[in-house]
């Protein structure tokens, strides 16, 4: 294809921004819509103003406005969980490509969907359509979807720091812990007080745990790779900056397995992958490097006291972690090259 025409459907958050400010340097994209609730009626550029020069024209319409995004090839949606599963079926009858930011459609299973997320799933059937987004390693199945299901940010670090050792069997997937820490932004645009400036700011705390909504869609990826079930222990925190995550996983390594050997995997697994840095010698995920670009910085320790894989991913939670991974999975989608209108190069300092 020569060029999409894309719309947006609940524009004004923070994903919803983002989308926006990586596709004004997509060559291949013509954003043709944008919706809001909230935000009904008024230009990009009051919501957003780092885009009025570059959506000028551009107004919200209403959400609840099906023929907004009427003639578009592909529609983003950045609606809360329970609003995605109402809105893909007749988008996708209508003969749109979809892309769901949200969980409606990163699950396999009706039933894990309800047991986390308080609601049964209203069209389970689509479920089983869906593709998980994520193309380092759901690629080809990606290819030839209409219906995607794009990670959250927390599974997607801990997904690409565990996943080569998982797969090449170096590590057990039972008894893995996931640390992860995560900016404010993550938490969406509309204000609570927990997200409040003097409640965040010189604050560092856990929250959700044993029981964050991601840890399901983390056990999911544990199986595909690991060709087994396991559960995972998943602590994520809040840490008082706009954008950024760190993910530190811990895995028991199988007997016999030599350092060597994991970073070999880790480099192997990883060769041309473009969003994909594995860092050598003695450097180490930062959030600082990553900031602004849908690259992931990974790298590993084996501890040979513990016999613990210690594996490290950063990312930035609004772009691969979101929006990035969004548009990079519209790039698998309608075949353009994958890197097309996103930056890999973090924002220094």
């Amino acid at each position: 294809m020569e060029e999409v025409r894309v719309g947006i459907v609940g524009a004004s958050g923070y994903t919803g921004g983002e989308l926006l400010r990586l596709l004004v340097g997509h060559p291949q994209v013509e954003v043709a819509a944008v919706t809001s609730r909230s935000l009904a009626g008024r230009l990009v550029g009051e919501a957003f103003p780092s885009l009025g020069a570059s959506y000028p024209r551009l107004a919200f319409a209403p959400t609840d406005s099906p023929e907004a995004v009427a003639g578009c090839d592909v529609v983003f949606l950045t609606v809360p969980s329970g609003v995605a599963m109402t809105l893909a079926p007749p988008l996708l009858a209508a003969g749109a490509r979809v892309i769901d930011l949200g969980a409606d459609f990163r699950f396999r299973e009706a039933a894990v969907y309800a047991a986390w997320y308080g609601q049964p799933h209203a069209c389970p059937d689509l479920l089983a359509e869906a593709v998980y987004g994520l193309p380092e390693f759901f690629r080809e199945e990606i290819r030839k979807a209409r219906l995607v299901g794009n990670p959250g940010c927390y599974p997607t670090a801990a997904a690409l720091a565990v996943w080569p050792a998982l797969e090449a069997g170096l590590a057990e997937p039972e008894g893995l812990i996931v640390d992860a820490k995560s900016g404010v932004s993550g938490a969406g645009r509309h204000p609570a007080l927990e997200y409040h400036f003097p409640e965040v700011a010189e604050n560092l705390r856990a929250y959700k745990v044993a029981g964050h909504r991601h840890t399901p869609e983390i056990e999911q990826l544990v199986a595909v790779a690991a060709g087994q079930p396991a559960a995972v222990t998943f602590t994520p925190h809040l840490i008082p900056m706009n954008r950024g995550m760190l993910v530190t996983a811990y895995l028991r390594l199988r007997p016999g397995v030599e350092p060597a050997e994991v970073a070999e995997t880790y480099r192997r697994r990883y060769a041309g992958e473009p969003m994909i840095s594995f860092l050598e010698g003695d450097a180490l995920p930062q959030t600082k490097a990553v900031a602004g670009s849908n690259r992931v910085d990974v790298a590993v320790r084996v501890d040979t006291r513990t016999r613990r894989l210690v594996a490290l991913a950063a990312l930035d939670n609004l772009v691969k972690g979101a929006a990035g991974q969004a548009v990079q999975n519209l790039n698998v989608l309608c075949g353009f090259p994958e890197t097309t209108g996103l930056p890999l190069a973090g924002l220094w300092p």
